[in-house]
C-alpha cells in the first residue's frame, strides 16, 4: 500500500481533491491509495453485488453499492461493497439517491487483493462497526475463506464449502455458502 502523502491533511481538504482510480481513502489524516482490483477481486465484487441487488430488489429492503465513498467518523473510505438499508440511503429533495454518503454502511464487504494490507482492511471494517455498521465481511480469495465481523466485535471464520454465511438481520433473504461465492472464480 502506497501512501500518497505523509503530511497531515484535513478531511475537508481531502474531500475537495478530485477522485482517482483506483480510489484513495482518508484515514488518520493521511491519504491511502487502494490497490487496483485484479481478476479475482473484480469477479467476486461484480457477482456479489449482482446477487445482493437481485435479492434486495423485490422487497426494496436495501441497496448494494460497489466502490461507494462513505465519509463518517473522521474517515472517508471506499468499501468494495457498501450495503445500505433503503430508509437510510441519502436522498435529494426530488427523491433521487444523493451522491454524497456521509454515513456508515449497514453492511460493509471487503475483498482482499494481492499485496493489500489485511490489517488496514480490518481496521476499516472495525471503524464501520464502531460507528453502527451491523456486520462486515472480509473475503480472502487466496485462502477461500470469509471472515465475518459482528457488531458485538465477534469474529467468525467461514472456510468450509457448505457453510452458510451469516448476514445482517435486514438481509435474511440472502442465503450464500462459502462455495457459492468462491465458485464464481471458476467460471
Amino acid at each position: 500500500m502506497v501512501q500518497a502523502s505523509t503530511n497531515m491533511l484535513t478531511l475537508e481538504a481531502f474531500l475537495e481533491l478530485p477522485e482517482t482510480k483506483p480510489a484513495r481513502e482518508y484515514i488518520d489524516g493521511k491519504i491511502v491509495d487502494k490497490p487496483m482490483p485484479q481478476g479475482k477481486h473484480s469477479i467476486l465484487q461484480r457477482e456479489l453485488s449482482f446477487v445482493l441487488t437481485a435479492t434486495f430488489r423485490a422487497e426494496r429492503t436495501a441497496q448494494a453499492f460497489p466502490e461507494l465513498r462513505c465519509t463518517f467518523g473522521g474517515r472517508s473510505i471506499v468499501p468494495d461493497i457498501a450495503v445500505f438499508r433503503t430508509q437510510r440511503i441519502p436522498r435529494e429533495s426530488n427523491g433521487d439517491i444523493a451522491n454524497l454518503f456521509n454515513l456508515h454502511p449497514d453492511w460493509t464487504i471487503e475483498i482482499l487483493s494481492p499485496n493489500q494490507s489485511q490489517t488496514k482492511v480490518i481496521r476499516n471494517i472495525l471503524h464501520c462497526l464502531n460507528y453502527g455498521t451491523d456486520m462486515g465481511w472480509l473475503l480472502d480469495p487466496e485462502e477461500s475463506c470469509i471472515f465475518v465481523y459482528g457488531a458485538n466485535n465477534s469474529v467468525q471464520v467461514f472456510d468450509e464449502a457448505q457453510m452458510i454465511l451469516p448476514v445482517p438481520e435486514f438481509a435474511q433473504a440472502v442465503q450464500l455458502t462459502v462455495s457459492e461465492i468462491f465458485d464464481w472464480l471458476k467460471v
